[in-house]
């Protein structure tokens, strides 16, 4: 869909998918978005000024002529810019609020959902680094975003920046495997199933003893998996329990095996460092994390439910090549930011315009309950 067509056309059904007037009026003017309504006299009109900067990629002096000749709003490129950076707190708040909606309610009994986790890296203009990170959560089941945080560069991947409910399952690559983030799935009530590396999760035997991971691994059989009940080590520094858990191993074939003892040799190399034998040795394995026993998951099971892990990195790829989320027009931080959450933003507007579209044939869209119910009422009337 092409984005100025959306903004123009498809408006007020997107509309109908956001808080109300009313709630968004009030929302922005305490978050300081809309507090003079000279030139934009609606939170929705500034609404649509951030997406046609931030999600259609206008200029600030082509969304200034746009908004004039839509009706939108009659101001400079100058004053636009000053609207679309003061929106950045408010813009983040309407990302919370879709995010909201897409949380479940309690459950009655344990389900199993499974949750993905990863981030991805941000640039500004003329930038040969990250600077800023967004992290997501994935739901598997609706396959949609249903948390996001936004960091600068410095912010780590973790598990504790997501909250969680009892029975979910959190699935994450080995950025993510760290105890801190563990135990704050485990103190919630979920579970984690998290690749590892050899060094960076510590663990013991379930009596507290010694544990030789490379001996574990050396012993694995060929093309199928092997399981060990394991202790995440405690830790009286930060104050940490162990915490019971199951490693999951598979042998890699081969051709993957020398793949990666390649990959990591160039990063050693790159990095100007000298390479440990054991990251060369466990580069030939497979190795997960989990804190489900063997009759809730077997090790095979939990290796397939890994693989499942790339349907976010394809979510990213999405977000990267259809609202070129990876490439930010500016760099001042309050304005990158309010770029980022227009985007996001409309990610998840685009999603709820999609499902309801193919939900609710012929029109394509929910109406109002209580206008749908006087209109029942209204043919049951003798």
């Amino acid at each position: 869909m092409d984005q100025t067509i959306m903004l123009a056309y498809e408006w007020p059904y997107l509309l109908t998918l956001l808080p109300s007037e009313a709630r968004m009026d009030e929302t922005a003017r305490e978050m300081g978005a809309l507090l003079r309504k000279r030139n934009v006299k609606r939170s929705s009109d500034l609404l649509r000024l951030c997406l046609a900067y931030g999600f259609c990629e206008m200029t600030f002096r082509e969304a200034a002529a746009w908004a004039e000749m839509a009706g939108v709003a009659n101001l400079s490129d100058v004053a636009l810019m000053k609207r679309v950076r003061s929106s950045e707190k408010w813009l983040g708040w309407l990302v919370g609020a879709k995010l909201a909606e897409r949380t479940p309610p309690p459950p009655s009994q344990t389900p199993r959902r499974l949750r993905l986790f990863d981030a991805t890296g941000v640039s500004g203009p003329g930038a040969e680094g990250t600077e800023w990170r967004v992290h997501l959560g994935f739901d598997l089941s609706n396959l949609a975003i249903d948390d996001v945080e936004l960091t600068d560069a410095r912010g780590g991947e973790s598990l504790t920046r997501f909250v969680f409910r009892p029975g979910e399952i959190a699935v994450a690559d080995r950025g993510y495997a760290h105890r801190r983030g563990l135990h704050r799935v485990r103190r919630q009530g979920a579970h984690f199933l998290v690749r590892m590396n050899w060094q960076n999760v510590p663990l013991t035997d379930r009596a507290g003893g010694a544990f030789d991971l490379m001996e574990f691994l050396r012993g694995l059989p060929e093309a199928s998996a092997g399981e060990r009940d394991v202790l995440v080590a405690s830790s009286a520094r930060d104050g940490f329990e162990a915490l019971p858990a199951r490693l999951v191993a598979v042998r890699k074939s081969e051709p993957a095996a020398e793949a990666a003892r390649r990959k990591a040799m160039q990063e050693a190399a790159r990095k100007g460092r000298a390479i440990d034998p054991r990251t060369l040795e466990s580069a030939g394995y497979v190795m997960a994390l989990t804190s489900l026993d063997a009759e809730a998951m077997g090790g095979g099971e939990a290796l397939d439910v890994y693989r499942f892990r790339w349907q976010i990195e394809l979510a990213f790829k999405r977000l990267k090549s259809l609202l070129r989320l990876g490439a930010l027009p500016a760099r001042d931080p309050p304005l990158a930011r309010a770029v980022l959450y227009a985007k996001l933003l409309a990610a998840l507007l685009l999603d709820d315009f999609t499902d309801r579209f193919l939900a609710f044939s012929p029109w394509g869209y929910r109406l109002a309950v209580a206008t749908a119910m006087s209109v029942a009422d209204s043919a049951r009337a003798p």
